[in-house]
């Protein structure tokens, strides 16, 4: 099947909890250049009891095309399979984020990334722009959102293979957070035998407002990690190109955290002492570590003191807490391209719902 011009037809999937940003994305959407999608799929994952969603920013050039979904508040891997199923018969699903922001010309290269994608081209990626204030250096926040920009696979913008999906059973539904479901999905192609390609189009994210406890709350990731390893094995970080972080650091330092309450709670008072010091010593690097290529304003000198204390011990529940609720999480089996000569690039089956 294809679009206007020749170009691969596509759909656009944007999951959103209905954030201000969503009309900027889809107005970016509507200007851009180039083929416009064959439906516009917006999944909105906080609907109201009575499973009705409430009006969206939908520009009028895509309200003919545009379908709106509820979801089931069950993370965005789900949303996103509700919008895959959702999507009609087209051979490509391009995945957005609601808070990116598509460039001008932004179909118009999308077109031309799908067009030159191979038969066993599973997924053509974009190249993320994250904009950094121009007058002062980024706090740990901007720096951290920066890091999409160079990440390897990213679902912010990501343009899928529908018959790829189809093959791959969809995003696996037991990633419940905006992390690492991307990576899991990309591994389980590529151990398919589809290829992941690097397209030319460009899509800015900008730096969302967060609240001084952020950090801590995405450590909520160190639980996917653990499903990770359950599924890929312990090489998936090479594998995927993601680092392993800091988390040794913050085991170390939580267990001398608690290695001195437990002293200190037995009067063990040299024991209780020597180990609050290492507690101490690594909170104080890893709060210098994310303070000195700050701005270093008080506000954010204050929250990087704050944060780092409570960093490593949360990083090391939810750690803990994954391998209690993945202990028995099994991989699934590979997502394989069709046989030469069995099924065609253009005529997909659509991605299964579920996990």
């Amino acid at each position: 099947m294809t679009g206007h011009g020749g170009a691969p037809a596509y759909a656009v999937v944007v999951p959103t909890l209905g954030r201000p940003s969503l009309g900027r994305c889809l107005d970016a959407l509507a200007a851009s250049t180039g083929p416009a999608p064959a439906r516009l799929v917006i999944v909105h994952d906080r609907p109201g009891a009575d499973g009705s969603v409430p009006d969206l920013p939908v520009p009028d050039a895509l309200r003919p095309l545009t379908v709106v979904v509820p979801g089931r508040a069950a993370g965005p891997a789900a949303a996103r399979n509700a919008g895959a199923a959702a999507a009609g018969p087209v051979p490509w699903i391009v995945f957005l984020d609601d808070d990116v922001v598509p460039s001008a010309d932004w179909a118009e290269d999308l077109a031309r990334d799908l067009a030159t994608a191979s038969e066993i081209t599973g997924a053509v990626t974009a190249h993320i722009d994250v904009p950094l204030p121009p007058d002062r250096r980024p706090t740990d926040w901007e720096r951290n959102t920066a890091g999409l920009a160079t990440a390897r696979w990213i679902t912010a913008d990501m343009a899928f293979r529908a018959e790829a999906l189809d093959a791959a059973g969809g995003f696996d539904e037991r990633f419940r957070r905006a992390f690492r479901e991307d990576a899991d999905l990309a591994l389980r192609l590529l151990g398919g035998g589809w290829t992941l390609a690097e397209g030319t189009r460009r899509t800015a994210h900008p730096v969302r407002p967060a609240d001084r406890w952020v950090s801590v709350r995405q450590q909520a990731g160190n639980a996917d990690d653990v499903l990770m390893t359950r599924l890929h094995g312990p090489d998936w970080r090479l594998r995927a190109g993601a680092p392993r972080g800091r988390f040794p650091r913050h085991a170390a330092v939580a267990a001398a955290g608690a290695a001195a309450l437990c002293c200190a709670a037995f009067g063990r008072r040299t024991a209780a002492a020597v180990c609050g010091a290492v507690w101490l010593a690594g909170t104080a690097e890893f709060a210098v570590a994310r303070i000195a290529p700050g701005p270093r304003t008080r506000e954010e000198i204050t929250r990087m003191i704050l944060t780092s204390a409570l960093i490593p011990p949360v990083a090391a529940w939810h750690r803990l807490r994954g391998h209690v609720v993945h202990r028995g999480a099994l991989p699934r089996g590979p997502a394989r391209p069709p046989e030469p000569g069995t099924a065609r690039a253009d005529a997909p089956r659509r991605a299964e719902v579920g996990s």
